[in-house]
């Protein structure tokens, strides 16, 4: 496991590796990235061939399920299907207050823990339960060989920022279930005797986990930071004047596609429609920084 705010690099990187940076935005998110996945796929562009995939909340989801061996046109379908049995969350006010308080003060790593133990207090569905939900949507429970998937989380009382790969002694769907736990929405995931909250809770992106490689493509089903710290031009900027990036964020059509509720199961396969048709449009600027 790798803690606190500097990224990880990792040592078997090179400089021609190829990072591939999965952002958090709900279920409509991980339906957008899918789709898009599967659009440049189409396109001849395969970004989920890269050395290094880092994923964030739902991009944590999509990294598991890319780097799990399912071809891109079988996720896809099953972005499609009725989401029959999925309750739908909502953030609300109270959670918007809560992210936005994580902004105060200059001590980033203490103003995400006073959001973590606020987390910690919250009534919310039971751990057990939010799990299942997130084991079901992992086709494979083991973590890839090939590419390395780094899986972001933030520790709920000291607000430290951690980074999970294959090597750090942690189970997947944990660690996807604790990238996942939106805080004040869903429970902190509790992870070798600690509880954790969503990697967003850093960054909606945390693109500078992916120090050390030349190529960075990031899909980001949103980009909204409350520390300029986790916005994701800050975290491109510091890899470095070498590194090629390009991000990629829904545009008008997949926006109203999301609607206002991403944590809407009902919006999901709108959201992956959406995000298949816009892969056209990005294809060219996707594969410039990619081949």
């Amino acid at each position: 496991m790798r803690a606190g705010g500097a990224p990880a690099i990792l040592e078997d990187v090179t400089t021609e590796s190829r990072a591939l940076v999965l952002g958090g935005g709900g279920v409509t998110g991980v339906g957008w990235e899918i789709g898009l996945l599967c659009g440049l796929a189409a396109a001849g562009v395969v970004v989920a061939d890269a050395d290094v995939v880092v994923g964030t909340s739902a991009g944590s989801v999509v990294g598991a399920q890319v780097c799990g061996g399912v071809p891109l046109d079988e996720l896809y379908e099953r972005q499609l299907a009725s989401p029959t049995g999925e309750v739908a969350a909502r953030i609300g006010l109270g959670v918007l207050v809560g992210f936005a308080a994580s902004g105060i003060g200059r001590d980033a790593r203490a103003a995400r823990a006073r959001l973590g133990r606020r987390a910690l207090r919250a009534s919310t569905v039971p751990e057990s339960q939010r799990r299942a939900v997130i084991e079901s949507r992992l086709p494979r429970h083991e973590w890839p060989l090939r590419p390395r998937l780094l899986v972001t989380a933030v520790d709920a009382d000291t607000g430290d920022a951690v980074v999970w790969d294959r090597d750090s002694g942690v189970d997947l769907v944990d660690a996807v279930a604790a990238s996942c736990a939106v805080p004040l929405v869903w429970p902190p995931m509790t992870v070798n005797g600690r509880r954790y909250v969503d990697g967003g809770v850093r960054s909606p992106t945390n693109a500078d986990y992916a120090a050390g490689c030349s190529r960075v493509v990031v899909l980001a089903p949103t980009t909204a930071a409350v520390r300029r710290s986790g916005r994701v031009t800050r975290q491109l900027a510091s890899l470095g004047p070498e590194a090629r990036t390009v991000v990629c964020t829904p545009d008008a059509q997949a926006r109203a596609a999301i609607g206002r509720n991403v944590l809407d199961p009902a919006r999901r396969a709108a959201a992956a429609r959406a995000g298949h048709r816009q892969a056209a449009d990005v294809a060219g600027a996707v594969e410039a920084v990619w081949s």
